[in-house]
């Protein structure tokens, strides 16, 4: 089996591959494995988060707590350095670990299809190499989605690769996209100081999160943590550099006057597309479904032993998808029925409070014609989350009118992104809200606000 890319999803399958005692090889042309996400994404962005996270409190929390401190500063070179260490010790281990101990051949160069069961290696030290394969595997991942006419130069223009190696902290930013890496971004830089406004094409941020939870969410981010300003309903038009500052020009969506705004920095964050350039996919006859690859229900592509998972094929853009799929993919060749519930993959913005949802939102269910109950319970209301003065947010969860059976879960609250798996094995195993609301929770937790959710939706809350 060979893998090309070593991303989440490429090395995962990679290793699992190895256990299952297949011949693997994996290629990447990066050179440190781990892909987008290990290396320019979603874990030296989680560490600036961290650190970022600990100056804001220290600077607006502390003081409420009784803790005084003097002479508080930001150094900027500290915090890339903390995170350039997390990052190396990871992708080391995959190189130095894992594929070690499950006897994958690791390629440091640009792999692509010379025929069905042939791979063309450009090496980054040289040379070429070629290697034969029963099993492919396509896990390239993806690439910045860019804006027409604007050049990102990943100086003063930069996407989220450049937004992670700021040398200091922009006076302005200004983010052009409210999803996911535009508000994680922005929040970085704008606990660290920057005055921060993101524009957004909709009339709202975070596209495709249920819209209740992204109108709180939005109101926490810009009124109650004054983290960053939200220009929403606006189209970009075009940026300049002017010396040391960016000028963008927007007008409104729907039509109306230009304007020009100033930041020292722009970031593009608009989300991202399939990375598939030069792979031979043509020449092999492998088929596409739009601008991603076309898979059928096992992750085969039209031709039937080559494989695609990840980014560069359809549903949400996530490590953690592209790791379901890897197992899946490589499974499905051993003869062992691999599968991927897409149902139950959770998504988790990382900000503060983080947002967490898992199966589908009220818009989607009010657009499918299906009814259902509902139940929210307001973090306010938790003892634990009263007790670290950490209130913002409520846990809302959706379940089938008839069935009681689960249908969809969506938190915005303190350490939402690890709470959101009780509901993603309730989904996973068919619960009903009952169930999870007959479930002893500890007191007191976080979680407390879970079960009083799932009580509200069957019946009744206790502390509200």
């Amino acid at each position: 089996c060979v893998v090309i890319g070593a991303g989440p999803g490429g090395y995962v399958a990679a290793v699992k591959a190895g256990q299952l005692g297949m011949k693997v090889a994996c290629i990447d042309k990066r050179g440190p494995a781990g892909g987008t996400c290990l290396n320019v994404g979603c874990i030296p962005s989680k560490a600036l988060l961290n650190s970022s996270h600990h100056y804001h409190m220290a600077a607006h929390d502390f003081k409420k707590q009784g803790i005084n401190v003097e002479g508080l500063s930001i150094d900027v070179k500290q915090m890339m350095k903390a995170k350039e260490k997390a990052v190396k010790g990871l992708t080391q281990g995959i190189e130095g670990t894992l594929f070690k101990k499950s006897k994958v051949d690791y390629y440091k160069g640009f792999g692509k299809l010379s025929s069905a069961n042939e791979i063309a290696i450009d090496l980054n030290d040289g040379g070429t190499e070629t290697i034969k394969a029963k099993n492919v595997i396509l896990a390239t991942g993806s690439d910045v989605a860019r804006i027409p006419g604007i050049e990102i130069d990943e100086k003063m223009i930069v996407s989220s690769t450049g937004a992670l190696e700021f040398d200091k902290v922009p006076e302005k930013l200004i983010v052009i996209g409210a999803g996911v890496i535009g508000l994680e971004m922005g929040s970085v830089w704008g606990r660290l100081g920057s005055d921060v406004t993101v524009v957004e094409f909709l009339d709202r941020i975070t596209p495709g999160v249920d819209s209740e939870v992204a109108k709180m969410f939005q109101t926490v981010l810009s009124r109650k943590q004054k983290l960053m300003n939200f220009k929403l309903g606006t189209k970009v038009m075009g940026a300049e550099v002017v010396g040391d500052k960016v000028q963008l020009k927007v007008q409104p969506s729907k039509g109306g006057d230009e304007d020009v705004i100033e930041a020292d920095k722009v970031l593009v964050a608009i989300g991202r597309v399939p990375y598939l350039d030069g792979l031979g996919l043509d020449s092999v006859g492998v088929e596409m479904d739009g601008r991603v690859i076309k898979t059928n229900g096992h992750l085969q592509t039209s031709v039937p032993n080559i494989y695609a998972i990840g980014d560069c094929i359809k549903g949400a853009m996530l490590a953690h998808k592209a790791e379901e799929e890897g197992i899946a993919a490589v499974e499905h060749m051993a003869g062992l029925g691999g599968h991927v519930n897409y149902d139950a993959i959770p998504n988790v913005i990382y900000t503060h409070p983080e947002l967490a949802t898992v199966g589908k939102s009220e818009d989607e269910l009010k657009e499918a014609g299906v009814k259902y109950n509902k139940g929210v319970f307001p973090f306010m209301a938790n003892s634990r989350a009263r007790t670290i003065d950490d209130a913002d947010g409520m846990v809302k969860v959706l379940a089938d009118k008839e069935t009681d059976r689960l249908l969809g879960v969506h938190m915005l609250g303190p350490n939402a992104g690890e709470m959101i798996m009780e509901a993603v094995i309730g989904l996973e195993y068919g619960a009903s809200s009952e169930d999870l609301a007959r479930t002893c929770h500890a007191h007191p937790t976080l979680s407390e606000a879970v079960k009083e959710a799932m009580m509200a939706t069957y019946d009744k809350p206790i502390h509200i």
